[in-house]
């Protein structure tokens, strides 16, 4: 079967509902309604397979479902200059954020040195899922011991009016917040952000768990 035909197999028709009005900004004819659990599985089946080879080399796809099967199989490389290449070959056709958000390569984690220079590259992109794709990277990887103080100044220095990246710019922030707050708190005590982007920050932390409520409530003064 073909993946297509397999995503077909598990359509839930109220599922597909639900998840149209979740990514609005993409033609409801090209989402079919399949789970991400099912997803992960078709993913998973494939893997390493002619036709997971074959499928990888055909872009565009024409279904949503079919770019995130697609991220599933790239996330699993395990050799990390083969995984980049695959990344950056598919990272131009991403057009939701679902898509952008879902996959996370297994082989970014132990090869921080060589992923750090590719990350400022996405961040740079005109392409916004590309530059979201590189912040949540950013933020995934290099919010912990690998943490510089310069890296949020790469996440801020990225303006405009593109909604999904003004979210992921807050979403960055918030989780700053939570990880590395001494370098984070001056990005709002110096309002660095744009307006709706600090204030997005701002309150998604102070519905963090992660942040205490001593700085929870010093954020809420910065509002």
């Amino acid at each position: 079967m073909s993946v297509y035909e397999r995503l077909k197999e598990k359509q839930d028709k109220e599922y597909r509902e639900f998840q149209s009005k979740l990514v609005p900004n993409i033609d409801k004819s090209t989402i079919i309604g399949v789970r991400t659990p099912d997803m992960r599985a078709i993913a998973k089946e494939l893997f390493k397979t002619p036709e997971a080879e074959k499928f990888l080399k055909k872009l565009p796809h024409k279904y949503y479902e079919e770019n995130l099967v697609h991220f599933f199989l790239i996330a699993m490389i395990k050799d990390f200059d083969e995984c980049v290449a695959e990344v950056e070959r598919f990272l131009p056709y991403i057009d939701c954020w679902p898509v952008c958000d879902q996959a996370t390569p297994g082989s970014f984690k132990k090869n921080h040195e060589k992923l750090l220079p590719l990350i400022k590259k996405w961040i740079d992109s005109e392409h916004t899922y590309t530059a979201r794709f590189g912040i949540r990277m950013l933020m995934n990887e290099f919010l912990d011991e690998d943490f510089k103080a310069e890296y949020p100044d790469w996440v801020a220095s990225k303006k405009g009016d593109e909604y999904y990246l003004k979210m992921m710019v807050a979403w960055y922030f918030a989780t700053a917040l939570a990880k590395q707050y001494d370098a984070a708190i001056v990005y709002f005590e110096e309002h660095k952000l744009e307006s709706w982007t600090h204030n997005k920050a701002i309150q998604k932390a102070i519905e963090s768990y992660r942040v205490s409520d001593e700085h929870k409530e010093y954020l809420r003064k910065l509002k």
